[in-house]
């Protein structure tokens, strides 16, 4: 069975309620995991989600844990999350380092997929930091060293650029609209699948002996509407985004 790591995709938001002379704070958790979780399960896909505060201690940190995996996404998750495993940040030790084992792996023959975000590619406000990273170097994409967000609040259609290519054969030429993306440009080995806004929305790439894929847009609410979400396409580009990864397809 095809077995998928998806690192990212939740976070906390802490609110503060004032009230006249006095203030409290909230605090709740979220995911952003279950629409794609539920078509890769759907699909026979195993599928191991790592939370975005886990990310630091528990990312794969040696080949051997990696090599379980058939897929990784990185959605929504910084580079700082992956290099900083704690005994590092809290304690002064040496650690090895994850973006540099993540692509060693995927040129040995892992698949590799990043998914927009705020905390994806660069970031809000750069703040994702994957740009000269080995990460990048693995990637179709070459990503911008500045806050790279794309916002189109009023709805931007993907539209189909390689009808050939088995993750989108088949799909119609124009795509349920998006509201925002990353934007980045393409490698000359890159093969660009889908565009939104006049720039790559879905591009992949033969990384060594592995493969990798870059979609510019989130996987789930909030830049990916539940319009998108329910389209019959959305079930079928990413399982067959996780079958080619893995060299099923």
């Amino acid at each position: 069975m095809t077995r998928v790591l998806v690192a990212g995709e939740s976070w906390v938001s802490v609110s503060t309620h004032y009230k006249g002379f006095d203030a409290f704070t909230s605090t709740t958790y979220h995911t952003g995991i279950d629409p794609l979780r539920d078509v890769l399960v759907a699909d026979g896909i195993e599928v191991d989600h790592l939370p975005a505060h886990d990310v630091p201690a528990l990312f794969p940190g040696t080949p051997e844990a990696l090599a379980a995996y058939d897929v990784v996404v990185l959605s929504d998750i910084g580079a700082n999350s992956i290099l900083l495993h704690p005994a590092t940040w809290l304690s002064s030790e040496k650690t090895v380092n994850r973006i540099d084992l993540l692509a060693d792996w995927v040129e040995q023959g892992g698949g590799l997929a990043m998914a927009g975000g705020y905390l994806s590619f660069q970031g809000f406000e750069a703040k994702a930091a994957f740009a000269g990273t080995a990460v990048e170097r693995v990637l179709p994409a070459r990503i911008s060293r500045y806050d790279d967000r794309v916002e189109t609040p009023q709805g931007v259609p993907g539209l189909l650029a390689d009808e050939a290519h088995p993750i989108v054969a088949g799909l119609p030429a124009q795509w349920p609209d998006l509201l925002g993306y990353n934007r980045f440009a393409l490698p000359g080995d890159a093969t660009l699948l889908a565009t939104v806004g006049g720039d790559p929305l879905l591009a992949v790439r033969q990384a060594g002996a592995g493969r990798t894929l870059a979609w510019a847009s989130d996987i789930a609410p909030h830049w990916c509407p539940d319009e998108f979400v329910s389209w019959d396409g959305y079930r079928t580009l990413f399982t067959r985004a996780v079958r080619w990864l893995a060299k099923e397809i």
